[in-house]
């Protein structure tokens, strides 16, 4: 030992160690009894140990890293008790270490890795050119780790390391491995040894990489099984490119392609016969060993593993015939070279051992001997055994691997794949020593291999290749991946796209870790540690079969043996058992076996050494124990005289002398405290312990100790009762159809439970054994209530339904027919010592889960206490406290429930029972002692009223006890309402039962009844519409309004529908949908038991195939008011009803083109029949009828228009054009006379051409066919130079101020009024906000907008106050928001006049001829609307009315409300306040018959356009006779100045002109307007800078350069824009400055209309 180092700061270690973290370390060979472990002191608590061959690494709270032992790549040996410190990682917030054979590593919570040790096989991932010569990283440096396969490459987080002799393995945070360093154990594709930097393991590639371990020369891996069909659909393109991979020899691709026990491929790689040959002649050469500069020759690896041994290889019968090409090449190999010898000295000759040791029990002694004559070279063991290897020939032959990986040279592969039994030479300060075995030969070891090769002759060397079992024959779900270069890559955008779980924490989505795993290894396996029943090397990594499905929660390496720990607390072992490492007495195992344990242990946390293995585990005491197996040393006197008390007596020798080959206990550890985590490394052992302070540790391991035993339990229960019973055929002929199906649901609940408690005993253990995470917030148990809680309810239910049902006596029967020979087990499950004979056995055995409960409430209570009340996580465990203790309390209640109710079906069974027996029906109460009768029953009737958690049962009949009553009414109690009744004088306690189609006064016997059955109906109410139902008094009932749903019986409306939604106190009424036998379907709102409110109605039609569908509103159980109507003929009414008729306004949609009718009308209703004013569009003839009805017939003045441009306007009577008419075809010809029929003139009339000429008389024929004429033409003066007269049309037409009263009827009716301005404000203000709100209520689905919208105007504005200039624009505003949505009634006014007026002006009604009667109805829409709006708003002043007391305001905002008369007044008329809301909307028709009456003016005016704007600005000024003083000289372009030349084109005026041209862009005639006005500013302001101080405009200068503005506008259709606003401006501006821009604008156009063209 030298001197204690510098680098250990003396604050780290002090005579106080601290309350938990505490370290003890112990070396693997001492005895059991003598074993003394030795305290690691420093002031820290430990968070996690590592341990190597020779040295430790620690890291204690802070980030510090410690390290002790043989530290080789400084020259330095630190003891354990005074650990030195890492300092060059000070600051690096390490979270993880791991120790290696001879190096280091630790992990930063960045996720960066640092490496230092010995760097000769690349395990230090160091690629500077200093430690690759130098062999040793002497202070931890960086390893960067780079995922190069995303785009761009990205440096990978990793969370967990571990190291071999040779090797390194990282685990990153997207749960993928990384490994670099020498040797078939990184399973990599390569053939370049060392690796130095590190690279993906492509064979785990897309596999979830939960935890790895480290062996000397071999690796193991915990990896989350696949689902089904992700294991498919990945294995299928797998198994083909492997078919393809040049590298995989016959026997992988048979492997990939079957699911037997077959042998697996031998090394990973086919060999050649002439690599063979190479191959053995390189084994045959020995290496130097290279030393790491410094190192003493004593804490060198070639000295202590100077010792030789056997392996199972040199054990192998030589005569077997079958071995592979490989294996029989290396079986000569070692028969060869086990005589060589490195100085020429004999071999030693062990005869003395031989004779001393020779066991008697052996009959075949030649056999022995030839057996020891291989073995021979153990003669030098016992004297260096000290300083040896001891575990099996792999050990010494890692210091020539080591060599040949870290020489350059070109056999670097083929030194991986050599057979670790061969012997090698090792070379120390030049002088060769002799190989010697590792360990003494045990003859017990001897007689099992000499008992193989008797009774197996015939198999090859590859041990436990046929395992048999579940496990073993089970076939595997975890195919290896493609181990090729050419194996197709993924790329990724970037290294965040995959999942960042920790490796710790193995989540399956819920935050639990996963059971379903898998194990995978790969590297050397010449002891059999890899587990795939060979001897075997594996490049790749290979699935372990018969671990999958065991549910493997960790896995440990040692030097030449593998360690599994299970969900169970079993450990399987396999590999090298030369020690008893793994923990049985028999040889070596190539596949996983169970070891063997005692009674009551159950391991929870292991660990592997070099030749030992370290158990943690819950027995008896209360505190955790340690077991041990593996190597044990004596002292030599001890074992000479074993030796000879085992020779004095004949018994067979046991290895067991020399070493532990059965788990034992280590007797110290009952000294120490809670251990919390064990590690093993090397011939060292470690264990952290904490101190159970303020009993919170204790509480801790209380809990999961307990869990595990529970886990186990119910895999015991799983394994002996479930799992048999299940496949059983006949177990569902015992247990019947209801009961099969119970227990199949009890079994898979028992399942998810026991899979539940499996995943949080895991949890449990992770969390005791991770020092760094202990936050009880993090607890399972807090973190996922919901999920426990959840859980344990379904097991509840499915154990209580199934004992409900009888079915535990089934199961009784049917376990003691297949169970017979496993009684005590089942009683030993029971919890009873006794044998299973009764049925409340298995009954109390199914129902032991719900104890666990109240341990939880118990122990998170415990854990609460020793918080102060303030905390966070006082009051996280005091709530989970309260949670798990209520459950438990409710769960036993529902426990006796069950059992209450399986007592009542027993003792009332029969027939008639069946009906009612249901799983999940228990009893509450019953009257079977006449506790409770109906008010009048009759002095002899017997009435019996049973009460389930579901329904009430009233049955009447013979007396209960003797039999059941054979006829009974149920009255479910969702549809149940209980009313109790005040005592009225007569002395009776009665209560009344209300039910949807009769009522109920029942009469309790005392008062005490009278409560207990008002408390049992509305408890038991209240539980089945889902409450509480904890606190229900008597006298209070349950819910009057609920959701419930019922079939109608004896209902005449109703009877035999099905009904589910809202009732009341025994009524329909709410939202919900009715069912009739017939097809009805009703969905919507009830009041009162009827139809009331929106609903949707489907109702089937007889003649029709499809049915009859309604939307819209109801009334007392009939279709009222406004919705829509779907025929089954294809008609559609949308519009309003009256006690189920088509009353008020409507449009009908007629169906199929091809129907005589086909059409729309649009009108005025009444009782089913059209009447009023309307307009119909018959789409079949292209006939427009736009007047009066009466009784579906046309009747009374009409226009009618025709597709082919005939315009009639005249008189119906009885659907027939009758009297006076005008007609206008559409050349313009007018007829004005008599009609007799449709398009039949009979009568006196005048006929006036296109031309003026006239013909007056009596005409008589059809206007299509010719007319006959008897009459006076009659040609005009030629002198007379007056225009045509236009035909005076609409003298005939439906006045405009009588269309469309429906509509506003409907809208005055929405308000609350009988009609036009009759009805309350206030009731009209109040049905606004009901209907706003309604309609917010029932359309979940509407815009974010349109629901700011109706909240806005679910508030009643300041509708009494007068209206002033400060709130008018109140009233606009709101006004604007009422009209955009059709749910306000305003709104719907709009839509519907919208509607109207399209229908009315397109299509056929888009005839120029109507243009004055559009505009007029659209003045009379004003004129209505402003009605209503004053009636809302009485404030409002009249038409052109003035609003007195306005502020000062800007003209600009006086000018666009209405015309500023004097200062602070303001006129108001319905065009300036409602015109902006209904043009917009009715602009498109409205302009397009502008269009069509200003067509031959428009051709006109845009010739002339055209023409004049070939002219430059310059000319065209010139022509228009602009003064020069106002051209323009200059204009800017983009900021710069260009002088405007006599050829320049557009460049005048610009700004002017681009004004104007957004006239085209407006709807109201204010706008537009605005836009002149705007028009005049700019060419003002654009002509101020050429004339000086006050300018005054003189209509001979502004006209001619406003006709320049307007020619280089272009404006299309301006005729029409100059048409609409005259016809349409507020007459208030038609005077004043506004009205004498448009006069100007108006002048311009004719002007241009009527240049000359010469």
């Amino acid at each position: 030992m030298m001197e204690k180092p510098e680098e250990s700061p003396a604050d780290e270690r002090g005579l106080q160690p601290p309350d938990r973290g505490l370290l003890h370390v112990w070396p693997s060979g001492g005895g059991t009894q003598q074993l003394c472990p030795e305290t690691v002191l420093l002031s820290r608590p430990v968070m996690h140990v590592s341990l190597g061959e020779n040295h430790g690494i620690l890291l204690a709270q802070g980030s510090l890293v410690f390290s002790f032992g043989e530290l080789s790549w400084r020259g330095i040996s630190v003891p354990v008790s005074a650990p030195v410190l890492e300092a060059s990682l000070l600051g690096r917030t390490v979270v993880h270490v791991a120790a290696g054979g001879f190096h280091c590593g630790a992990i930063s919570e960045q996720g960066g890795v640092y490496m230092w040790g010995e760097n000769t096989a690349g395990q230090c991932g160091q690629t500077d050119r200093a430690s690759v010569i130098n062999t040793t990283v002497p202070e931890p440096c960086p390893v960067t780790v780079v995922d190069s396969e995303v785009v761009p490459p990205a440096v990978v987080r990793v969370v967990s390391l571990a190291c071999g002799r040779e090797h390194s393995l990282a685990l990153s945070a997207q749960n993928e491995l990384w490994a670099w360093g020498s040797g078939c154990q990184l399973g990599l594709v390569t053939n370049t040894f060392p690796v130095w930097k590190p690279q993906k393991v492509e064979h785990l590639a897309g596999r979830h990489v939960i935890q790895v371990a480290c062996g000397a020369y071999h690796s193991l891996a915990l990896v989350r099984s696949l689902p089904a069909q992700d294991f498919i659909a990945q294995s299928t393109p797998k198994i083909r490119e492997r078919g393809r991979s040049p590298q995989c020899p016959l026997a992988d691709r048979e492997e990939l392609v079957t699911t037997d026990d077959a042998v697996y491929c031998p090394l990973g790689v086919e060999l050649s016969e002439v690599t063979r040959s190479e191959t053995s002649s390189r084994r045959r050469v020995p290496r130097p060993r290279l030393h790491p500069a410094g190192k003493s020759s004593g804490s060198s690896r070639g000295s202590s593993a100077s010792l030789s041994s056997f392996s199972d290889d040199s054990r192998s019968n030589p005569k077997q015939k079958n071995f592979p090409a490989c294996s029989r090449l290396e079986a000569e190999e070692n028969r060869t070279e086990c005589m060589l010898q490195t100085d020429g000295s004999p071999k030693a000759n062990p005869a003395s051992d031989r004779a001393a040791n020779k066991d008697s029990a052996f009959s075949d002694d030649l056999e022995l001997l030839t057996l020891l004559d291989k073995l021979s070279v153990q003669s030098e063991s016992q004297n260096a055994m000290a300083t040896g290897d001891t575990d099996s020939v792999s050990s010494q032959t890692g210091s020539e691997d080591s060599c040949i990986s870290s020489t350059p040279s070109s056999d670097l592969l083929t030194s991986s794949y050599k057979d670790d039994s061969i012997f090698k030479m090792q070379t120390n300060n030049g002088v060769a020593s002799a190989p010697l075995s590792s360990s003494p030969v045990c003859l017990e070891e001897v007689r099992l291999c000499v008992e193989r090769e008797r009774q197996a002759p015939l198999s090859c060397s590859l041990t436990n290749a046929h395992q048999k079992g579940n496990a073993a024959a089970s076939g595997r779900r975890s195919l290896p991946g493609t181990p090729t270069h050419g194996s197709p890559r993924r790329r990724h955008q970037g290294a965040c796209g995959s999942l960042c779980a920790g490796a710790g924490s193995d989540d399956s989505g819920d935050g639990l870790p996963s059971l379903e795993t898998e194990v995978w290894s790969w590297g050397r396996g010449s002891e059999g540690q890899l587990g795939h029943g060979d001897q075997l090397a594996r490049l790749q990594p290979l699935c372990i079969k018969s671990l999958t499905g065991q549910e493997v929660i960790k896995v440990a390496a040692g030097s030449h043996h593998s360690l599994a720990l299970t969900a169970q607390c079993q450990v399987y072992s396999w590999g090298s058992n030369l020690c008893g490492q793994l923990g049985r007495v028999d040889g070596p195992a190539t596949v996983p076996h169970l070891t063997k344990l005692s009674d009551g242990l159950r391991v929870w946390d292991l660990s592997a050494g070099q030749s030992h293995s370290l158990l943690l585990a819950d027995g008896d005491c209360v505190q955790p124990v340690l077991l041990y197996c593996g190597q044990q040393s004596e002292s030599p006197s001890a074992q000479s005289e074993k030796l000879q008390s085992r020779s004095s007596s004949q018994s067979s020798p046991l290895k067991a002398k020399s070493c532990t080959a059965r788990p034992t206990l280590l007797p110290f550890c009952i000294e120490m405290s809670y251990i919390s985590s064990v590690s093993g490394g090397g011939r060292l052992c470690a264990a952290l312990m904490d101190h159970n302070v303020m009993g919170f540790i204790a509480a801790i391991h209380d809990l999961a100790s307990r869990e595990r035993r529970f886990s186990c339990w119910m895999n015991d229960v799983r394994r002996v009762i479930i799992a048999p019973l299940r496949k059983k055929e006949t177990a569902c002929q015992t247990l019947g159809d209801p009961c099969t199906h119970l227990f199949f649901a009890l079994c898979d609940s028992f399942i998810q439970l026991s899979k539940l408690i499996g995943r949080h005993a895991t949890a449990l253990s992770y969390f005791l054994q991770n020092a760094q995470s202990r936050d009880v917030t993090s607890f399972a148990l807090l973190k996922h209530t919901e999920h426990f809680l959840e859980t344990y309810k379904k097991y509840c239910s499915a154990v209580g339904d199934f004992q409900v049902m009888g079915g535990f006596q089934s199961l009784h029967k049917l376990s003691l027919d297949w169970l017979c020979g496993q009684q005590a087990v089942l009683s030993q499950l029971c919890g009873s010592d006794q044998s299973v004979s009764k049925e409340v056995d298995l009954v109390s055995m199914f129902y032991q889960p719900l104890q666990q409960l109240h341990h939880y409430s118990r122990v998170l209570l415990k854990m609460a206490t020793c918080y102060d009340v303030l905390t966070e996580e006082y009051q996280s465990l005091h709530q989970g406290c309260s949670h798990y203790e209520v459950l438990s309390l409710s769960l036993l209640r529902k426990k006796k429930e069950a059992e209450t109710t399986q007592l009542f079906w027993k003792t009332h069974s029969g027939k008639t029972t069946e009906s009612l027996r249901l799983p999940q029906r228990r009893v509450v109460c019953e009257s079977s002692n006449r506790s409770l009768t109906p008010q009048y029953a009759g002095r002899f009737s017997n009435h019996w009223f049973i009460l389930f958690n579901d329904i009430l049962v009233h049955t009447q009949g013979s007396l209960p006890p003797q039999s059941f009553f054979s006829s009974f009414r149920i009255y479910p109690l969702t549809c149940l309402w209980v009313k109790t009744i005040t005592e009225d004088g007569s002395g009776l306690y009665t209560i009344k039962i209300i039910c949807p189609e009769e009522s109920l006064v029942l009469v309790a016997s005392t008062p005490q009844e009278k409560n207990k059955w008002l408390r049992s109906l509305n408890q038991a109410v209240d539980l089945v519409l889902g409450g509480a139902a904890q606190g229900s008094s008597p006298g209070v009932t349950a819910a009057v309004c609920r959701t419930a749903s019922y079939k109608f019986v004896a209902d005449e409306r109703f009877k035999d529908a099905q009904y589910s939604g809202g009732w009341m106190a025994g009524r329909v009424h709410g939202r919900g949908t009715m069912k009739w036998p017939d097809g009805r379907v009703y969905k919507g709102n009830f009041k009162g038991g009827l139809e009331d409110g929106y609903g949707e109605c489907v109702m089937p039609n007889k003649v029709q195939d499809k049915p009859d569908v309604y939307q819209g509103q109801w009334k007392e159980g009939k279709i009222h008011g406004f919705g829509k109507y779907k025929y089954g003929s294809g008609e559609v009414y949308d519009g309003c009803f009256c006690d189920g008729r088509r009353h008020g306004y409507g449009m009908l949609s007629s169906g199929k083109l091809a129907s005589a009718s086909s059409g729309l009308f649009i009108g005025q209703w009444v009782q089913d029949k059209k009447t009023g004013y309307g307009v119909h569009d018959n789409i079949t003839r292209g006939e427009k009828f736009m007047g009066f009805w009466l009784d579906d017939q046309r009747h009374g003045s009409a226009v009618v228009l025709t597709q082919y441009g005939v315009y009639f306007e005249g008189s119906f009577k009885e659907n027939k054009m009758s009297g006076s008419g005008l007609l206008v075809s559409d050349d313009d010809t007018v007829f004005h006379g008599e009609f007799s029929d449709d398009w039949t003139i009979n009568g006196k009339g005048v006929l006036t051409l296109a031309n003026g000429d006239r013909l007056d008389g009596l005409f008589s024929g059809e206007w299509s066919a010719g007319l006959k004429v008897v009459g006076t033409y009659v040609k005009p003066a030629m002198d007379d130079n007056k225009e045509k007269d236009e035909p005076p049309l609409g003298q005939y037409a439906v006045p405009a101020a009588q269309r469309w009263i429906c509509v506003f009827d409907e809208c005055w009716s929405r308000l609350g009024c009988d009609a036009a301005g009759r009805g309350e404000r206030t009731a009209a203000w109040e049905n606004i906000a009901v209907t706003i709100a309604t309609a917010r209520r029932q359309s979940p689905d509407l815009s974010k907008s349109h629901t700011k919208v109706l909240e806005s105007l679910e508030f009643i504005p300041q509708y009494g106050e007068a209206v002033t200039t400060a709130n008018y624009d109140n009233v606009r505003r709101y006004l604007t928001k009422a009209c955009e949505t059709p749910h306000h009634p305003l709104g719907w006014l709009v839509e519907t006049l919208v509607t109207a007026y399209r229908m009315t002006y397109v299509g056929v009604g888009s005839n120029r001829r109507l243009l004055r009667q559009a505009v007029l109805e659209l003045q009379s829409y004003l004129t209505h609307f402003y009605s209503i709006v004053r009636f809302l708003f009485p404030g409002l002043p009249d038409d052109g009315g003035v609003i007195p007391d306005a502020p000062d305001i800007s003209p600009y905002k006086t000018r666009r409300n209405s015309n500023k008369m004097d200062q602070g007044v303001l006129v108001v008329s319905c065009s300036s306040l409602l015109l902006p809301l209904l043009l917009p909307r009715l602009y498109p028709p409205l302009f397009t018959l502008y269009c069509l009456q200003q067509e031959p003016e428009e051709a006109q005016y845009w010739e002339r356009i055209l023409r004049l704007n070939k002219q430059p600005d310059q000319a065209l000024l010139g022509f228009l006779g602009v003064q020069e003083k106002f051209w323009p000289h200059w204009m800017s372009i983009l900021g710069e100045k260009k002088q405007i030349v006599s050829s320049s084109k557009d460049a005048c005026f610009i700004s002017a002109v681009e004004t104007l041209q957004q006239i085209s862009t407006t709807f109201t005639p204010s706008d537009k307007l605005l836009v002149i006005q705007k028009t005049f500013e700019e060419l003002t302001l654009e002509v101020k800078p050429f004339l000086a101080g006050d300018f005054l405009w003189c209509m001979d200068d502004l006209f001619p350069l406003f006709l320049y503005v307007v020619l280089r506008a272009r404006v299309r259709n301006l005729g029409a824009e100059v048409s609409l606003i005259e016809d349409l401006m507020d007459p208030n501006l038609q005077h004043g400055e506004m009205g004498l821009m448009f006069t100007t604008l108006k002048a311009c156009f004719i002007q241009i209309q009527q240049e000359s063209t010469t």
